[in-house]
């Protein structure tokens, strides 16, 4: 847009920490086999919408599993468009273990609390809150501008993006890249050194389920054919594993950029190089790339028996597992030769590793758009460990970024904050993010 106009105003600085607020409020657990109701909070961001004169779409493959679509027309006819997604469930939250009420949405000393408020209420209320911006002031962006706001990502996604993508594929016509969490949050890298981590790329999921037989017998008798002792060989194995290195283009990018900020040479090319001995030399900052430059596989979950003195014919054990974009096959080679010829394992859940190219106009627009409101900050690609809503979009040929941007303060540990206890975000966040995200959707 050759004439930005800064549509963030007293009112969108107001309703941003307001809707946060308001959304924590209703309660959206899921507690995953489909124990969740996202509809009343789908409910209450269509009636926001519908006030800036967008027109919500409801969406529902299971009664009350609600998601909303809706599209803003740009200003350049044929432009490719952008997905703009935030999901509206969260995950469990136990109200003894934290010093506010989960789901009061208090604002308390300048921070809003309550489930949500990181992960991730707050960047449905940016996205409300410039939206609404723009209906006010008249402004609008220059490709088009599809809102998604989605169920059940805290599960498998199956009743909320993953239902859009395969049912609802129209909706997102045009649609060629997409934003949403968790991205452009300062990471305090050491005094001074603000990094801003924009996510272009996402390791792929793997969660396994694995199954040993056995003879079942009496516990009193010697028995070398015991499912229960396969399977825990197996599981020792694969938790003893150093899964090799691995570099994708993202994380070659990340290292790169860190590297060169610390002063530290790096030739990820030179014969002999590694990668561990670098990511020891870029001290804090190495926590966003460590996760990333290999597979992983960590047993969770155990089953087997019922009775102390029966021997079990079979057990069960489940294992997460992440794969790196391109590295699937090594993923299934190693766990066929972890679990050996006695140990059947299969995906539970499986999803695609993703990968978004960094030197885009869209990552372009993302840096400048966090930078233009921290000069002094330092905006670097990196990978996701885990994964969102972007794996099931991908499959409409949408490449996705994690961009849900967040001033921190240093010592405010915001990783830690998802999924845990006392979840809040200050609200000079709030109001930095909504300013960079109304700059960087004129711009992208």
């Amino acid at each position: 847009m050759a004439d930005r106009y800064d549509a963030v105003d007293a009112t969108a600085l107001d309703e941003v920490v307001r809707f946060t607020s308001e959304l924590i409020r209703i309660d959206t657990t899921n507690r995953g086999s489909g124990d969740c109701r996202e509809r009343p909070a789908a409910e209450y961001v269509a009636e926001q919408l519908g006030e800036a004169d967008i027109a919500p779409t409801l969406l529902e493959c299971e009664p009350g599993r609600t998601n909303v679509v809706a599209r803003i027309e740009g200003t350049e006819p044929g432009a490719d468009a952008l997905l703009l997604h935030g999901h509206l469930d969260v995950v469990p939250a136990e109200p003894a273990d934290w010093a506010v009420h989960p789901f009061s949405g208090e604002i308390r000393d300048g921070v809003v609390w309550g489930r949500g408020a990181i992960d991730m209420k707050n960047m449905d209320a940016m996205i409300l809150a410039v939206v609404r911006a723009w209906a006010r002031a008249g402004v609008r962006p220059r490709r088009d501008i599809v809102l998604a706001f989605t169920a059940d990502e805290e599960d498998s996604a199956r009743i909320g993006s993953g239902f859009l993508a395969d049912r609802h594929a129209d909706l997102f016509e045009g649609c060629t890249e997409g934003v949403g969490e968790t991205g452009a949050f300062t990471f305090h890298a050491g005094p001074g050194r603000r990094l801003y981590p924009i996510a272009a790329g996402e390791r792929g999921t793997a969660w396994l389920r694995l199954t040993a037989r056995g003879t079942a017998g009496h516990g009193s008798k010697a028995n070398p054919d015991n499912a229960v002792t396969r399977l825990a060989s197996a599981v020792a194995r694969i938790g003893a594993h150093r899964w090799p290195v691995r570099l994708t283009s993202t994380v070659r990018a990340a290292l790169t950029e860190l590297a060169a900020l610390d002063g530290v040479a790096a030739d990820l090319d030179a014969p002999g190089f590694d990668v561990d001995e670098l990511l020891a030399k870029l001290g804090r900052a190495a926590a966003l790339v460590e996760p990333t430059v290999r597979n992983s596989a960590n047993p969770t979950v155990l089953e087997a028996g019922y009775k102390i003195n029966v021997i079990p014919g079979s057990a069960t054990a489940y294992v997460d597992g992440r794969m790196l974009p391109g590295g699937e096959e090594e993923f299934r080679t190693t766990m066929d030769r972890l679990t050996g010829p006695d140990v059947d394992w299969e995906f539970h859940h499986r999803t695609t590793a993703l990968q978004a190219p960094v030197d885009s106009p869209t990552y372009a627009a993302m840096r400048a758009a966090v930078e233009a409101f921290d000069p002094g900050g330092h905006v670097v690609p990196y990978c996701m460990s885990g994964g969102t809503d972007a794996k099931q979009f991908s499959r409409l040929g949408i490449a996705g970024y994690g961009f849900s941007p967040l001033k921190l303060p240093e010592g405010f540990d915001y990783a830690a904050l998802f999924h845990g206890v006392d979840e809040r975000v200050p609200v000079d966040a709030l109001h930095f993010g909504v300013r960079v995200l109304d700059h960087f959707l004129q711009e992208a």
